[in-house]
């Protein structure tokens, strides 16, 4: 097993051994321990109470994060005629239809978000096989299968990110840089977590967001008080 190198260790140490902060604190401890000589991106992981295992259970979701996450998105829309168009100016980098088929078929993704118009999701099926398992298929439930496509692409530039939980009940969700300022952080994580409690499924009973921390891309699990939230 590999051994953590010298200055992720410095940065466990830094957090003193405590089992979790108040957010904010989080924040300003995860940002003063952060070494890397890039501008690290800002996670939040959230242990949510519910069986992944159950349909109905399934927590999702998206926001528009008040800062944004610090990295742009490239939005590729399948559509034809005057929704093509509509896309266009919207500012959607890819717009296509047969054409875009073919060319991830052979392999390209060189982009963050799909979006479909409804009637055009027979012929994006013949790849849902390949945008599934990697999160890029256009989904009704998160509005990406929609004729309301210009709305959709100006959200996704301005930041609109999904979530989903996984098969062990967790949600990683990026919220920033590091280089934000703690408020940005504070703001945008208050963000999150408000649509992810507003997500909580029926079914689920009992506590929903047990455990939450916060990490930035090379540093230590910031561990955040869930009682505060």
């Amino acid at each position: 097993m590999a051994k953590n190198g010298k200055k992720y260790r410095k940065a466990l140490e830094a957090l003193g051994g405590r089992t979790a902060f108040p957010l904010r604190e989080g924040i300003a401890k995860l940002k003063s321990v952060a070494y890397a000589r890039f501008d690290e991106s800002v996670t939040v992981d959230v242990n949510l109470g519910i069986d992944a295992s159950k349909g109905d259970q399934v927590v999702r979701g998206g926001i528009v994060l008040p800062h944004g996450t610090g990295k742009a998105s490239r939005v590729l829309v399948f559509a034809k005629g005057e929704y093509a168009e509509q896309a266009k100016a919207a500012g959607a980098d890819y717009v296509g239809t047969d054409d875009l088929i073919k060319k991830i078929d052979e392999g390209w993704f060189d982009f963050e978000y799909a979006v479909a118009t409804p009637d055009l999701m027979g012929l994006v099926g013949k790849i849902a096989k390949v945008l599934g398992p990697l999160g890029l298929l256009p989904n009704k439930k998160l509005g990406t299968v929609t004729f309301e496509v210009a709305s959709v692409v100006q959200d996704l530039k301005k930041g609109l990110v999904f979530f989903r939980n996984d098969k062990q009940g967790l949600v990683h969700f990026l919220c920033g840089k590091v280089s934000f300022s703690e408020e940005m952080l504070y703001d945008n994580m208050v963000a999150f977590l408000k649509a992810l409690a507003a997500a909580k499924p029926g079914a689920s009973k009992g506590q929903f967001i047990k455990k939450v921390v916060i990490t930035s891309t090379m540093g230590p699990g910031v561990p955040v008080e869930v009682s505060e939230l």
